[in-house]
């Protein structure tokens, strides 16, 4: 009897442990940043985060390609769609790295890139993430950081399209030809000299 209770109880401890010890469901969070290329990897670095997508969102036409969207002639915004853990990585975490990740304060351009394919964006998916991208928005206008208005814009989440695979990791099959885009179209410096140093 007593190996009978043990047994139940041992059942029992392990079935609380598994239902606590999971990982919450995996989110996904869409912004935009100029070049999909370098948002790619600024997101990959934040631990938590599981996969992160170039590809397009905010147009009027479906299955846009890289041409058309290039072209300015769709009006998609090269995105990313982020995977994350939420237990690792919260909405708010990627929020404050998608700022000190982009120039708020250039409309229709980031860096050397312009048009309104290039602009900075937070597509917010729910109610919940409309109001901490407001917030956040909010904070750095409050901060007086930059005597510019904020014009990133935050707007309902559409249809995300993903990019050709060629643009899919490009920084890590072409690191050679990344970074010296990177480079030369100023986004390093920019970033700098919005930010500091720590916030690129």
């Amino acid at each position: 009897m007593k190996s009978i209770l043990l047994s139940l109880l041992l059942m029992i401890l392990l079935m609380a442990v598994g239902s606590t010890g999971h990982s919450a469901e995996p989110a996904k969070a869409v912004f935009a940043g100029g070049c999909f290329w370098c948002m790619e990897e600024a997101f990959e670095k934040i631990e938590g985060v599981i996969s992160v997508t170039s590809g397009y969102m905010g147009g009027r036409t479906s299955n846009p390609t890289y041409e058309e969207v290039s072209a300015g002639n769709t009006g998609h915004a090269e995105s990313v769609e982020v995977v994350y853990d939420p237990a690792k990585a919260t909405y708010q975490k990627l929020l404050d790295h998608f700022w000190k990740n982009v120039d708020p304060v250039t409309p229709n351009a980031q860096f050397c890139d312009h048009g309104s394919q290039y602009r900075a964006a937070i597509f917010y998916g729910n109610e919940q993430e409309k109001q901490q991208a407001e917030a956040s928005k909010q904070a750095i206008v409050q901060s007086k950081r930059f005597k510019e208005p904020i014009v990133t814009e935050v707007t309902m989440a559409s249809k995300f399209y993903p990019a050709e695979d060629y643009h899919q990791d490009f920084y890590k099959k072409n690191p050679i030809r990344y970074k010296f885009y990177k480079t030369s179209c100023g986004r390093v410096n920019r970033l700098e000299m919005l930010w500091g140093k720590a916030g690129s």
